[in-house]
């Protein structure tokens, strides 16, 4: 949500706090990939019986060999979305989303956030929409939240 504060478009899956983040800014100042959070709990239920993506197998096999390095450092994260896991975040499921709404695809042809970037306009109005809409998340407004729901404690009065 700093991000968001700053001017940054972000690139998000629909769940979590991302769906309070597309009631404030809209979905059309945002990229989102993969599946709704309607659609997580069904998909959750069956996802060991879903298919991955052959280039996520890659990936996922290129981190665990260390590839990238710190190999011994990435295990837990490979165990959690190859079958010991059962991958419960649907990492591999979003996957070709992801890269839909980010990448050039297989034709070449140009992504939404490519599109976007490229449309200097559009992508300077996404910004200052995002920018204008993320007001909610002010930490003011989070820790009085907290405060009041979550810790249930009153807040100090200034002796001046």
């Amino acid at each position: 949500m700093k991000f968001l504060m700053n001017g940054c478009l972000l690139l998000a899956t629909a769940d979590g706090s991302t769906c309070e983040i597309i009631e404030e800014i809209g979905e059309d100042n945002m990229f989102v990939f993969g599946a709704k959070v309607n659609e997580v709990p069904s998909l959750r239920e069956k996802r060991r019986d879903l298919q991955v993506p052959l280039q996520f197998v890659r990936v996922v096999r290129m981190v665990r060999d260390g590839y990238f390095g710190h190999k011994d450092y990435f295990k837990s994260l490979c165990d959690s979305v190859d079958d010991i896991g059962g991958d419960f975040y649907l990492l591999g499921y979003d996957f070709m989303s992801y890269l839909e709404a980010q990448y050039l695809n297989d034709t070449f042809s140009q992504a939404a956030a490519d599109k976007a970037f490229v449309d200097q306009d559009k992508w300077t109005k996404m910004s200052i929409l995002s920018t204008a809409g993320s007001s909610k998340f002010s930490s003011d407004r989070t820790v009085a939240e907290y405060r009041d729901k979550i810790w249930k404690v009153q807040p100090c009065r200034l002796p001046f």
